[in-house]
């Protein structure tokens, strides 16, 4: 789908303060999780994040922030990528406090409309938490794709097919405000200070014919409090981090497929 824009943010909207808590709250709940035995890692539905790929004590490197292309040149054409790079390495914990949907609200719908989407949704998914040590990153992908075949179907205990680890597979869901949607709206926050880490940029594709340049790492949202919207179906990344810890928070929006 071509937009005339690809992305829209706002600079420095969330104060210091509310950045702290969020932070706080995120990393409280990662630390409660743990102690209840619960996994915190970021996960991927295809078992390509780093701890799945590692289990069996098999040393996997990182996709880090190569193309498919360039890893392609590497591994050589017959190579299976998804199973000799792991794409993802963080740990995550997820947030749904009322307060949080007040504050963040506004700042989507202001997007969705200036931006000229104009996309219709009604449901926001528990917001990601996600907590980027030195070497954490999250490789090329899409928040979800848009068409009928790839909305959420409910998931009935017993009935529903479940995946190879025991999980809910993926498409489905529980939520019953999820099903028969698909991803529209993905916003990303920056919850850090100024000089905290380096790396760790939101990087876009928009691929080999876009108009202009085709990778573009969005430096704009590098401030404390700043907010990026875009299009769920807009292919990005995390670059590794470098140095230091990035904090962020996501959201994705759901409605109806688009007709």
């Amino acid at each position: 789908m071509q937009v005339k824009n690809a992305y829209y943010y706002f600079k420095s909207v969330l104060t210091p303060d509310q950045c702290q808590k969020i932070i706080d709250l995120g990393n409280s709940k990662i630390e409660h999780d743990k102690k209840a035995g619960r996994n915190t890692e970021a996960t991927t539905f295809g078992d390509n994040h780093k701890g799945a790929m590692e289990k069996d004590g098999k040393k996997v490197l990182a996709q880090n922030d190569q193309t498919l292309e360039e890893m392609k040149k590497v591994l050589g054409e017959g190579k299976d990528i998804q199973k000799e790079r792991y794409v993802r390495d963080s740990e995550v914990s997820w947030l749904n406090d009322p307060w949080l949907y007040d504050l963040i609200h506004p700042f989507l719908r202001t997007a969705n409309g200036e931006a000229g989407w104009k996309y219709e949704w009604d449901f926001s998914e528990s917001f990601q938490f996600t907590k980027y040590k030195k070497g954490g990153f999250y490789g090329w992908h899409a928040d979800g794709n848009s068409c009928n075949f790839s909305k959420y179907k409910r998931y009935i205990p017993g009935v529903s097919p479940l995946a190879e680890d025991g999980n809910i597979p993926k498409g489905y869901t529980e939520n019953h405000n999820m099903v028969g949607k698909v991803r529209k709206l993905s916003m990303t926050i920056n919850l850090n200070k100024p000089g905290e880490y380096d790396g760790g940029n939101l990087k876009f594709d928009f691929g080999p014919h876009a108009e202009g340049t085709r990778f573009q790492e969005i430096e704009e949202i590098r401030p404390q409090g700043s907010i990026i919207v875009f299009p769920s179906y807009v292919y990005h990344q995390v670059t590794p981090v470098t140095r230091g810890t990035r904090y962020s928070m996501v959201l994705w929006s759901l409605g109806k497929p688009f007709k």
